[in-house]
């Protein structure tokens, strides 16, 4: 008999802290909660990793 396995929210808190700069949706979100373009954020994100809390800093908000 199989056992069910547990659902678990590992990995989803880390997964927020990141911007995936290939992502078009995520990409989209911050430029729209930032108020900057898309261009801009795959810039930010180039320049200073995938670190949502220095994107964020980086443009400014």
């Amino acid at each position: 008999m199989a056992v069910a396995k547990k659902k678990t929210a590992r990995g989803r808190k880390q997964d927020r802290a990141r911007v995936a700069g290939g992502q078009g949706y995520e990409v989209q979100y911050e430029a729209k909660k930032t108020g900057k373009s898309a261009p801009a954020v795959k810039k930010a994100v180039k320049k200073v990793g995938n670190a949502r809390k220095r994107v964020e800093k980086r443009l400014g908000r």
